[in-house]
Protein backbone atom coordinates (compact mmCIF):
# COMPACT_ATOMS: atom_id res chain seq x y z
CA UNK A 1 0.00 0.00 0.00
CA UNK A 2 1.55 3.31 -1.18
CA UNK A 3 2.66 5.35 1.84
CA UNK A 4 1.00 9.30 1.48
CA UNK A 5 3.55 11.93 2.44
CA UNK A 6 2.16 15.14 4.93
CA UNK A 7 2.27 17.15 1.74
CA UNK A 8 0.10 15.13 -0.44
CA UNK A 9 -2.59 14.83 2.69
CA UNK A 10 -3.14 18.63 2.61
CA UNK A 11 -3.39 19.18 -1.47
CA UNK A 12 -5.97 17.39 -1.43
CA UNK A 13 -7.45 18.23 1.79
CA UNK A 14 -7.54 21.91 0.49
CA UNK A 15 -8.80 20.64 -2.97
CA UNK A 16 -11.72 19.02 -2.13
CA UNK A 17 -12.31 22.07 0.35
CA UNK A 18 -12.19 24.52 -2.83
CA UNK A 19 -14.28 22.27 -4.95
CA UNK A 20 -16.61 21.71 -2.62
CA UNK A 21 -17.40 25.43 -1.85
CA UNK A 22 -17.10 26.63 -5.29
CA UNK A 23 -18.04 24.27 -8.02
CA UNK A 24 -14.47 24.17 -9.64
CA UNK A 25 -10.56 23.78 -8.51
CA UNK A 26 -7.57 25.81 -9.53
CA UNK A 27 -4.15 25.65 -8.49
CA UNK A 28 -3.98 29.08 -6.82
CA UNK A 29 -7.23 28.71 -4.59
CA UNK A 30 -5.40 25.18 -3.64
CA UNK A 31 -2.29 26.99 -2.74
CA UNK A 32 -3.94 29.43 -0.56
CA UNK A 33 -5.88 27.23 1.18
CA UNK A 34 -2.81 25.44 1.92
CA UNK A 35 -1.13 28.84 3.32
CA UNK A 36 1.10 28.89 1.19
CA UNK A 37 0.41 31.69 -1.41
CA UNK A 38 -0.08 35.03 1.12
CA UNK A 39 -3.22 37.05 -0.03
CA UNK A 40 -1.19 39.93 0.07
CA UNK A 41 1.52 38.86 -2.12
CA UNK A 42 -0.58 37.70 -4.95
CA UNK A 43 -2.38 41.00 -4.53
CA UNK A 44 0.82 42.46 -5.78
CA UNK A 45 1.54 40.11 -8.21
CA UNK A 46 -1.91 40.45 -10.04
CA UNK A 47 -1.16 44.31 -9.98
CA UNK A 48 2.28 43.51 -11.91
CA UNK A 49 4.11 44.53 -8.97
CA UNK A 50 5.93 40.84 -8.68
CA UNK A 51 7.97 39.15 -11.06
CA UNK A 52 6.50 36.07 -11.06
CA UNK A 53 4.06 34.01 -8.02
CA UNK A 54 7.20 31.63 -7.53
CA UNK A 55 8.13 35.31 -5.42
CA UNK A 56 5.33 35.17 -3.47
CA UNK A 57 5.05 32.04 -2.06
CA UNK A 58 5.94 31.10 1.48
CA UNK A 59 7.78 27.70 0.51
CA UNK A 60 10.70 26.99 -2.36
CA UNK A 61 10.12 26.33 -5.74
CA UNK A 62 10.27 22.58 -5.40
CA UNK A 63 7.45 22.64 -2.91
CA UNK A 64 5.44 24.63 -5.02
CA UNK A 65 6.31 21.61 -7.86
CA UNK A 66 5.88 18.39 -5.52
CA UNK A 67 2.00 19.58 -4.78
CA UNK A 68 1.55 20.94 -8.15
CA UNK A 69 2.28 17.22 -9.36
CA UNK A 70 0.04 16.00 -6.27
CA UNK A 71 -2.82 18.09 -7.40
CA UNK A 72 -2.75 16.89 -11.35
CA UNK A 73 -2.80 13.65 -10.15
CA UNK A 74 -5.91 14.24 -7.87
CA UNK A 75 -7.85 15.91 -10.31
CA UNK A 76 -7.26 13.29 -13.12
CA UNK A 77 -8.47 10.45 -10.44
CA UNK A 78 -11.71 12.60 -9.84
CA UNK A 79 -12.55 12.76 -13.54
CA UNK A 80 -12.07 16.43 -14.01
CA UNK A 81 -12.29 18.18 -17.11
CA UNK A 82 -8.91 21.02 -17.63
CA UNK A 83 -9.36 24.43 -19.29
CA UNK A 84 -6.82 27.10 -19.78
CA UNK A 85 -7.54 30.68 -18.01
CA UNK A 86 -5.38 34.01 -19.19
CA UNK A 87 -3.48 35.45 -16.40
CA UNK A 88 -3.19 39.23 -17.44
CA UNK A 89 -1.53 41.93 -15.05
CA UNK A 90 -3.80 44.88 -13.64
CA UNK A 91 -1.66 47.18 -15.48
CA UNK A 92 -2.18 49.63 -18.32
CA UNK A 93 -0.47 47.10 -20.86
CA UNK A 94 -2.66 44.23 -19.64
CA UNK A 95 0.71 41.97 -20.11
CA UNK A 96 0.80 38.22 -19.09
CA UNK A 97 1.32 37.49 -15.37
CA UNK A 98 4.25 34.78 -15.09
CA UNK A 99 4.41 31.78 -12.53
CA UNK A 100 8.08 30.52 -12.60
CA UNK A 101 11.25 32.55 -12.34
CA UNK A 102 12.51 29.96 -15.41
CA UNK A 103 9.01 30.53 -17.55
CA UNK A 104 9.17 27.25 -18.19
CA UNK A 105 5.74 26.62 -20.60
CA UNK A 106 4.94 23.02 -19.14
CA UNK A 107 4.61 24.81 -15.85
CA UNK A 108 2.89 27.67 -17.03
CA UNK A 109 0.32 25.57 -18.63
CA UNK A 110 -0.23 23.96 -15.37
CA UNK A 111 -0.86 27.19 -13.54
CA UNK A 112 -3.16 28.42 -15.73
CA UNK A 113 -5.46 24.89 -15.85
CA UNK A 114 -8.91 25.03 -14.11
CA UNK A 115 -10.30 22.28 -13.42
CA UNK A 116 -14.15 21.49 -13.34
CA UNK A 117 -16.56 18.58 -12.78
CA UNK A 118 -17.39 16.60 -16.10
CA UNK A 119 -21.07 16.78 -15.69
CA UNK A 120 -21.22 20.60 -15.57
CA UNK A 121 -23.70 21.91 -18.32
CA UNK A 122 -21.54 23.67 -21.06
CA UNK A 123 -23.03 26.87 -21.15
CA UNK A 124 -22.21 27.01 -17.15
CA UNK A 125 -18.29 25.85 -18.33
CA UNK A 126 -18.38 28.86 -20.78
CA UNK A 127 -19.76 31.63 -18.55
CA UNK A 128 -16.74 30.15 -15.62
CA UNK A 129 -14.41 30.20 -18.26
CA UNK A 130 -15.23 33.81 -19.46
CA UNK A 131 -15.56 35.07 -15.81
CA UNK A 132 -12.12 33.65 -14.97
CA UNK A 133 -10.57 35.22 -17.95
CA UNK A 134 -11.83 38.39 -17.50
CA UNK A 135 -9.43 41.38 -17.29
CA UNK A 136 -8.67 42.46 -13.41
CA UNK A 137 -9.39 45.97 -12.81
CA UNK A 138 -6.56 48.68 -12.48
CA UNK A 139 -5.35 49.56 -9.73
CA UNK A 140 -5.10 53.72 -7.96
CA UNK A 141 -3.24 53.42 -4.73
CA UNK A 142 -4.50 56.53 -2.45
CA UNK A 143 -0.82 57.67 -1.67
CA UNK A 144 -0.21 57.94 1.93
CA UNK A 145 2.46 59.92 2.18
CA UNK A 146 4.15 62.41 -1.07
CA UNK A 147 5.47 61.03 -4.13
CA UNK A 148 7.42 62.04 -7.51
CA UNK A 149 6.24 61.19 -10.44
CA UNK A 150 8.39 59.49 -13.17
CA UNK A 151 6.90 60.25 -15.34
CA UNK A 152 6.40 64.70 -14.85
CA UNK A 153 8.03 65.01 -11.20
CA UNK A 154 5.34 66.05 -10.15
CA UNK A 155 4.72 65.97 -6.24
CA UNK A 156 1.06 67.09 -5.35
CA UNK A 157 -0.85 64.40 -6.47
CA UNK A 158 -3.23 62.15 -3.98
CA UNK A 159 -3.27 59.24 -6.33
CA UNK A 160 -1.02 56.89 -7.92
CA UNK A 161 -0.41 53.90 -10.27
CA UNK A 162 2.66 52.13 -9.68
CA UNK A 163 4.25 51.12 -13.07
CA UNK A 164 7.42 49.12 -13.37
CA UNK A 165 9.58 52.54 -13.66
CA UNK A 166 7.81 53.62 -10.72
CA UNK A 167 4.68 55.66 -9.06
CA UNK A 168 2.88 57.84 -11.74
CA UNK A 169 0.34 60.33 -11.41
CA UNK A 170 -3.15 60.01 -12.95
CA UNK A 171 -2.39 63.05 -15.11
CA UNK A 172 0.86 60.68 -16.58
CA UNK A 173 -1.39 57.31 -17.01
CA UNK A 174 -4.16 58.96 -18.50
CA UNK A 175 -6.76 58.56 -15.75
CA UNK A 176 -6.68 62.30 -14.78
CA UNK A 177 -10.46 63.03 -16.46
CA UNK A 178 -12.24 60.69 -14.37
CA UNK A 179 -13.64 61.33 -11.31
CA UNK A 180 -13.67 60.01 -7.71
CA UNK A 181 -17.01 57.79 -6.11
CA UNK A 182 -16.72 57.09 -3.23
CA UNK A 183 -17.54 53.42 -1.79
CA UNK A 184 -20.71 52.98 0.03
CA UNK A 185 -23.23 52.11 -1.99
CA UNK A 186 -23.26 49.15 -3.66
CA UNK A 187 -25.81 49.79 -6.39
CA UNK A 188 -24.59 53.39 -7.36
CA UNK A 189 -20.85 51.84 -7.86
CA UNK A 190 -21.68 48.63 -9.70
CA UNK A 191 -24.31 50.51 -12.39
CA UNK A 192 -21.77 53.68 -12.65
CA UNK A 193 -18.90 50.96 -13.45
CA UNK A 194 -21.11 49.13 -15.57
CA UNK A 195 -21.71 52.59 -17.41
CA UNK A 196 -17.91 53.73 -17.70
CA UNK A 197 -15.98 52.40 -20.55
CA UNK A 198 -12.69 53.31 -18.76
CA UNK A 199 -12.72 52.54 -14.63
CA UNK A 200 -10.08 51.91 -12.03
CA UNK A 201 -10.17 51.08 -8.39
CA UNK A 202 -9.24 52.83 -6.02
CA UNK A 203 -7.69 51.78 -2.69
CA UNK A 204 -5.66 52.48 0.52
CA UNK A 205 -3.12 50.73 2.41
CA UNK A 206 -4.17 49.96 5.79
CA UNK A 207 -0.87 49.34 8.09
CA UNK A 208 -2.31 47.66 10.79
CA UNK A 209 -3.70 44.92 8.66
CA UNK A 210 -0.94 45.25 6.15
CA UNK A 211 -3.27 44.85 2.99
CA UNK A 212 -5.49 47.23 1.64
CA UNK A 213 -8.90 48.67 1.33
CA UNK A 214 -10.73 49.44 -1.46
CA UNK A 215 -11.91 53.59 -0.90
CA UNK A 216 -13.72 53.47 -4.38
CA UNK A 217 -13.74 54.10 -7.83
CA UNK A 218 -12.42 56.17 -10.42
CA UNK A 219 -15.41 56.44 -13.12
CA UNK A 220 -16.59 58.50 -16.18
CA UNK A 221 -18.49 61.72 -14.98
CA UNK A 222 -21.30 60.77 -17.01
CA UNK A 223 -21.06 57.18 -16.16
CA UNK A 224 -21.91 58.52 -12.29
CA UNK A 225 -24.70 60.96 -13.53
CA UNK A 226 -26.33 58.13 -15.38
CA UNK A 227 -25.77 55.52 -12.35
CA UNK A 228 -27.78 58.22 -9.88
CA UNK A 229 -30.82 58.36 -12.14
CA UNK A 230 -30.97 54.55 -12.21
CA UNK A 231 -30.57 54.53 -8.31
CA UNK A 232 -32.99 57.28 -7.68
CA UNK A 233 -35.88 54.87 -9.90
CA UNK A 234 -35.92 52.30 -7.47
CA UNK A 235 -34.94 53.02 -4.77
CA UNK A 236 -37.64 51.77 -2.94
CA UNK A 237 -37.11 48.62 -3.99
CA UNK A 238 -33.79 48.15 -3.41
CA UNK A 239 -33.88 49.03 0.21
CA UNK A 240 -36.52 46.31 0.70
CA UNK A 241 -34.12 43.91 -0.76
CA UNK A 242 -31.42 45.37 1.72
CA UNK A 243 -33.30 44.90 4.62
CA UNK A 244 -33.89 40.79 3.62
CA UNK A 245 -30.11 40.59 3.26
CA UNK A 246 -28.92 42.32 6.26
CA UNK A 247 -31.47 39.25 8.20
CA UNK A 248 -30.63 36.46 6.03
CA UNK A 249 -26.87 37.64 6.82
CA UNK A 250 -27.43 38.35 10.63
CA UNK A 251 -28.94 34.12 10.86
CA UNK A 252 -25.94 33.53 8.49
CA UNK A 253 -23.43 35.06 10.96
CA UNK A 254 -25.62 33.34 13.85
CA UNK A 255 -25.03 30.05 12.53
CA UNK A 256 -21.48 30.22 11.93
CA UNK A 257 -20.73 31.42 15.30
CA UNK A 258 -22.85 28.41 17.03
CA UNK A 259 -21.07 25.64 14.76
CA UNK A 260 -17.22 27.39 15.03
CA UNK A 261 -18.51 27.16 19.13
CA UNK A 262 -19.34 23.12 18.75
CA UNK A 263 -15.93 22.98 16.43
CA UNK A 264 -14.24 24.30 19.52
CA UNK A 265 -16.03 21.71 21.88
CA UNK A 266 -14.86 18.62 19.67
CA UNK A 267 -11.48 19.88 19.88
CA UNK A 268 -10.75 21.13 23.01
CA UNK A 269 -14.01 19.22 25.30
CA UNK A 270 -12.21 20.74 28.56
CA UNK A 271 -12.91 24.53 27.60
CA UNK A 272 -16.09 25.87 29.32
CA UNK A 273 -18.98 26.20 27.18
CA UNK A 274 -19.37 29.61 27.90
CA UNK A 275 -15.97 30.59 26.55
CA UNK A 276 -15.99 28.21 23.49
CA UNK A 277 -19.27 30.48 22.50
CA UNK A 278 -17.09 33.86 23.42
CA UNK A 279 -14.50 32.77 20.78
CA UNK A 280 -17.18 32.14 18.08
CA UNK A 281 -18.46 35.23 18.34
CA UNK A 282 -15.42 37.18 18.15
CA UNK A 283 -13.56 35.15 15.62
CA UNK A 284 -16.76 35.22 13.41
CA UNK A 285 -17.97 38.31 13.75
CA UNK A 286 -18.26 39.99 10.00
CA UNK A 287 -15.86 41.97 8.24
CA UNK A 288 -13.46 41.93 11.62
CA UNK A 289 -11.03 40.26 9.38
CA UNK A 290 -10.46 37.44 12.48
CA UNK A 291 -9.39 33.56 11.24
CA UNK A 292 -13.07 32.89 11.56
CA UNK A 293 -14.16 34.73 8.93
CA UNK A 294 -11.42 33.41 6.63
CA UNK A 295 -12.40 30.41 4.01
CA UNK A 296 -10.27 28.35 6.59
CA UNK A 297 -12.48 29.40 9.39
CA UNK A 298 -15.88 29.30 7.58
CA UNK A 299 -14.73 25.70 6.77
CA UNK A 300 -13.92 25.01 10.36
CA UNK A 301 -10.74 23.79 9.60
CA UNK A 302 -9.33 22.51 12.76
CA UNK A 303 -5.69 25.06 12.32
CA UNK A 304 -7.96 28.07 12.14
CA UNK A 305 -9.83 27.29 14.62
CA UNK A 306 -7.07 26.27 16.81
CA UNK A 307 -5.68 29.70 15.78
CA UNK A 308 -8.80 31.15 17.43
CA UNK A 309 -8.40 29.37 20.76
CA UNK A 310 -4.92 30.06 20.80
CA UNK A 311 -5.61 34.28 20.46
CA UNK A 312 -7.91 33.99 22.83
CA UNK A 313 -5.83 32.35 25.68
CA UNK A 314 -3.71 34.62 24.91
CA UNK A 315 -5.24 37.80 25.45
CA UNK A 316 -7.69 36.55 28.37
CA UNK A 317 -5.01 33.58 30.22
CA UNK A 318 -1.83 35.34 30.27
CA UNK A 319 -0.09 38.26 30.86
CA UNK A 320 0.34 38.81 27.00
CA UNK A 321 -1.86 42.02 27.23
CA UNK A 322 0.49 43.12 30.59
CA UNK A 323 3.74 42.88 28.39
CA UNK A 324 2.87 44.96 25.58
CA UNK A 325 1.40 47.78 27.46
CA UNK A 326 4.66 47.59 29.81
CA UNK A 327 7.07 47.93 25.95
CA UNK A 328 7.87 44.35 25.51
CA UNK A 329 8.57 44.33 21.91
CA UNK A 330 5.81 41.61 20.38
CA UNK A 331 7.83 38.39 19.62
CA UNK A 332 9.81 38.51 23.06
CA UNK A 333 6.05 38.91 24.81
CA UNK A 334 5.06 35.57 22.76
CA UNK A 335 7.85 33.93 23.73
CA UNK A 336 7.43 34.53 27.29
CA UNK A 337 3.55 33.32 27.48
CA UNK A 338 4.14 30.28 25.18
CA UNK A 339 4.36 28.01 28.13
CA UNK A 340 1.01 29.45 29.85
CA UNK A 341 -1.07 29.15 26.41
CA UNK A 342 0.16 25.76 25.92
CA UNK A 343 -0.96 24.15 29.44
CA UNK A 344 -4.46 26.46 29.25
CA UNK A 345 -4.85 23.94 26.27
CA UNK A 346 -3.16 20.73 27.53
CA UNK A 347 -5.91 21.39 30.24
CA UNK A 348 -9.02 21.97 27.37
CA UNK A 349 -7.56 18.88 25.40
CA UNK A 350 -8.87 17.12 27.92
CA UNK A 351 -12.45 15.72 28.84
CA UNK A 352 -13.64 17.55 32.16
Amino acid sequence: MRSVSKVERRVVAAAERVLARQGHVCPLDVLAGMGWLPPGQVTEWRQGRRPHLEACAAVSADRLVDAMEVFERWAAGQELRPAQVEYVAATRDRRPLRFTAAGDAGAEASFRTHWTPADMPERRREQLAARQSRPPDLVVVLAAKAFTCVGCGRTDSSMVMMEDAGPSCLACVDLDHLVFLPAGDAALTRRAKQASRLSAVVVRLDRSRRRHQRQGLLVEEAAVERAEEQCLSDEEARARRRERDRLRRAEADERLQEEFARQIGRLFPGCPPDRAAAIGRHTATRSSGRVGRSAAGQALEPDAVTRAVVASVRHEDTAYDELLMAGVPRDEARQQIRDDIERVLERWRRRP
